[in-house]
């Protein structure tokens, strides 16, 4: 059964008295009982921002933690917390951010002005990777370490206010999911990309090759923040922006409060902290896995694609599907996928050889899929939780953008935390570039459990907070 419009979804109540003059004439108010509606050119240039931000979760995703410890010699027990302390800035920085987009939003009718900080994005993507050739082991965890703070920053200044946009426009249920398949597909295409194309440009090892890797996919970065900025403004125009009230803003811990007192959201957000875990456990490990089980580097390039790949076509299936089922069951039955997968990934590894690489490259192709789903249902659901809020009188958009954001970059630094502090229970070795070394059978274990096993186990929590979420029946 197709689920009905969520009320206050199209025919939003008035802006208050407080609010500025002339915002509510931003954009075109729909008459009640009609859906506005962007053409696909406008929804391409808005996703397009997604195109950066997937080279941006991708590359530290796939390649920051083996870059520190098999490039740079950083031991995997400082490795981990390299990566996971620079996203405790996340945690705070988000929902003020988040706040403060509500702001902006009330007194100048749009949040693109902190959009702008993903323009110098690539500035820190470029740093991160070029590490200075006199600094090894924790002086280059440092080094890293700084860059990678900068870059979450400049991240945030435009993630936050990016997802956003879904949520301040006049449109309803089935619409914000055509929003967001659209964002899917392109974050596919940046995530696909970079994570084929990073592999390939650095597949030497060396830290040059790494730097000029890094240059390159800054440059997409750079133009991806740009398109999106002129995307936003369009997408606005076309469905009407719907501001926050005025009550939004001026307290971050308010907003918060309001935010984590939501049932529904919360769930949401739980479970999408694990989800978010698992996937980028999974994306730090690849390199490992096919370096030390399969012996080929190369495959890494290889598995990527094959795991991004089939997300391009699985977008828009997804979002077919989820007007007969639903978005809830659509994102359990995705998570569920993802658990099972993890699992049967142990099979290509006991094959070994030819044999093992094609069971592993079919069952990373059934995750991908489920990765689709995972991404564009838990995104297409906040939007949902935003329009539920506004129902019971509550508008709070960029609060609750921040928290999600906030959830979302905890997700990538603890899952490649979370290996590594696997690799370093099973003495895990490091290396610098060209340098050979050797591996344990409890390392090599360690290494391999920490690929199939805790995924799983990661992934089948995120699906016990999701059951919790009533959104769906709510609507």
């Amino acid at each position: 059964m197709t689920p009905p419009e969520q009320p206050g979804a199209t025919t939003p109540p008035p802006p208050p008295a407080s609010e500025p003059a002339g915002l509510s004439a931003q954009a075109p108010v729909p008459a009640p009982g009609t859906q506005p509606r962007a053409g696909r050119t406008t929804l391409a240039l808005y996703a397009t921002g997604s195109v950066g931000m997937g080279v941006w979760v991708t590359v530290p995703g796939l390649l920051l933690l083996y870059f520190l410890t098999d490039v740079l010699g950083v031991p995997a027990a400082l490795a981990g917390p390299t990566l996971l302390l620079p996203k405790a800035v996340d945690i705070v920085v988000h929902p003020l951010l988040g706040s403060r987009s509500d702001r902006e939003a009330r007194r100048s009718g749009h949040r693109r002005r902190m959009m702008r900080t993903g323009l110098l994005l690539g500035v820190a993507m470029a740093a991160m990777f070029s590490v200075p050739p006199v600094l090894s082991g924790p002086p280059a965890a440092l080094w890293v370490g700084g860059w990678f703070v900068v870059g979450n920053l400049l991240f945030a200044g435009f993630q936050v206010p990016y997802l956003t946009t879904p949520s301040d426009l006049r449109v309803g249920y089935h619409e914000r999911t055509r929003v967001f398949m659209f964002r899917m597909v392109l974050l596919t295409v940046g995530l696909l990309g970079a994570g084929v194309a990073a592999p390939v440009l650095s597949a030497a090892g060396d830290r040059g090759d790494y730097t000029r890797m890094a240059l390159l996919l800054a440059l997409v970065m750079s133009v991806s923040a740009a398109v999106a900025l002129a995307g936003v403004r369009r997408l606005t125009d076309a469905c009407g922006f719907r501001p926050p009230d005025a009550r939004a803003g001026h307290s971050t811990l308010a907003d918060l409060r309001v935010a984590w007192r939501d049932r529904d959201y919360r769930a949401l957000v739980l479970s999408y902290l694990f989800t978010g875990t698992t996937t980028h456990l999974f994306l730090a490990a690849l390199p490992y896995v096919t370096e030390y089980v399969f012996a080929d580097p190369r495959l890494t390039a290889l598995l990527m694609g094959l795991f991004l790949g089939p997300a391009l076509f699985a977008g828009p299936v997804w979002t077919a599907w989820s007007r007969r089922i639903g978005k809830q069951l659509g994102l359990l039955l995705s998570q569920g996928v993802f658990a099972a997968g993890s699992l049967a990934l142990l099979a290509g590894a006991a094959l070994g050889g030819t044999a093992g690489v094609v069971v592993t490259a079919g069952v990373v192709m059934a995750m991908g899929i489920a990765f689709s789903g995972l991404q564009l249902f838990a995104f297409s659901m906040v939007p949902d939780a935003v329009a539920a809020a506004e129902a019971a009188g509550s508008s709070k958009a960029g609060a609750y953008t921040g928290v999600w954001t906030a959830t979302e970059a905890t997700g990538t630094a603890v899952g490649p935390y979370l290996y590594s502090a696997v690799l370093a229970l099973g003495g895990f070795a490091s290396r610098t570039a060209g340098e050979p070394v050797t591996q344990s059978g409890t390392a090599l274990s360690a290494l391999l459990a920490g690929f199939t096993v805790v995924p799983a186990l990661l992934m089948g929590v995120a699906l016990w907070f999701q059951r919790r979420c009533t959104l769906d029946r709510a609507a």
